[in-house]
């Protein structure tokens, strides 16, 4: 289990599940959340590769901060596939004060756990990473 500089600790399964995603794209994405009363970030839920971008929308709760990746295929305007893995801070402005503040005090750090994150997007709500948004940083 590594240690955030925050104190929380990351559970040694979201970096193995990342790893998955990054090198063998078993998942689509990955939502991960901060357990209240272990201090760790743990996994929540493990998208499968034919889930959609909306599927992974709806995973993130209205009120509760998250930390998610996602694995954005797409096609350039010179008409190539490509592939981006997206780091997303979820926190609405409806969510607990001190989640949000654990949240950020532990993003970098956690963030340096997954090696591979190409592009990050911090988001208050849906329309923040809208597919368009998402898309429009890609390329």
């Amino acid at each position: 289990m590594a240690n955030a500089a925050s104190g929380m600790a990351v559970n040694n399964e979201c970096k193995m599940k990342f790893l998955e995603l990054k090198a063998k794209r078993n998942y689509r994405f990955i939502v991960f959340k901060i357990e209240d009363k272990t201090q760790q970030v743990v996994i929540e839920k493990l998208g499968q590769p034919n889930e959609s971008y909306a599927d992974f929308q709806k995973n993130l709760p209205a009120n509760e901060c998250r930390y998610a990746v996602y694995d954005l295929d797409f096609t350039t305007v010179e008409n190539c596939q490509k592939s981006k893995i997206f780091f997303f801070a979820w926190c609405p402005d409806s969510s607990r004060v001190r989640s949000k503040m654990i949240y950020a005090s532990s993003k970098e750090t956690f963030k340096r756990e997954l090696e591979g994150i190409q592009l990050e997007l911090q988001a208050t709500d849906v329309g923040e990473m809208s597919l368009d948004i998402v898309k429009s940083r890609a390329l």
